[in-house]
């Protein structure tokens, strides 16, 4: 079968200012996040990709744009909506030192399956359910596509977002999405699926390529910092 390599986008503007980018506007990479996806380029440029699959959100875009600087120039690249990130309704560019207090936030970081976002008259909303649910089959959609097109050895790369990454994750770990919180997801990192009539394999999680000296450092013990790069924490 095809193997899908998943790539989160590199750091934002929102990530570094602790703020819950979700589907709003004017979300771009920051100089770190450049660097990061620069970097990751550099690492899987020797791989023969056939195809990119974009969220269409501009975060997502400028991280392609980089994986595309060099080798994969002439990678052909579209875009699926349902591999955007998570629809967060009202909680949409607030900080997350503020929703923290929300007592949804212990939903979504203990039992995220049962949560859904509030509505806004703004930004659309959905359940962690229906995001993970369209993201899924999303994923096996392309890639079944992807191997009638070029064969089951073929490379193909889905760039999106953390939380979305995490569910695909958990579903091909065969997972339960209420503990799909375990699974971290950090910028620019590749993780690696591939799907079979048996059963995905989950190949590669949340690589870097970084120095593994940062496992030493003490956990995060607020419960803000649960999930490491998880809903309302690095997912956006």
């Amino acid at each position: 079968m095809a193997t899908a390599l998943l790539v989160r986008h590199g750091r934002t503007t929102a990530n570094a200012t602790g703020i819950l980018a979700g589907w709003s506007s004017g979300v771009d990479l920051d100089d770190t996040g450049r660097e990061q996806a620069a970097a990751l380029a550099a690492r899987v440029a020797s791989l023969p990709v056939v195809e990119i699959v974009s969220s269409p959100l501009t975060r997502c875009l400028q991280t392609t744009d980089e994986l595309r600087r060099g080798a994969w120039s002439e990678v052909p690249v579209t875009e699926c909506d349902d591999l955007g990130e998570c629809r967060y309704g009202a909680w949409t560019g607030r900080p997350l030192s503020e929703l923290a207090e929300d007592p949804l936030w212990r939903t979504v970081q203990h039992q995220p399956g049962a949560a859904t976002f509030p509505a806004s008259s703004e930004y659309r909303h959905e359940s962690i359910r229906q995001m993970a649910d369209r993201a899924v089959a999303a994923m096996r959609g392309i890639d079944a596509r992807v191997e009638a097109d070029h064969g089951p050895s073929a490379l193909w790369v889905a760039v999106s977002h953390g939380d979305v990454i995490k569910a695909i994750l958990a579903d091909a770990a065969g997972t339960h999405l209420d503990l799909f919180q375990r699974f971290t997801v950090g910028p620019a990192s590749l993780s690696v699926v591939r799907y079979t009539a048996a059963r995905p394999y989950l190949l590669r999680c949340n690589d870097t390529g970084e120095d593994l000296g940062g496992l030493a450092a003490p956990p995060a013990t607020s419960e803000a910092s649960e999930g490491g790069a998880g809903v309302v924490g690095g997912g956006v």
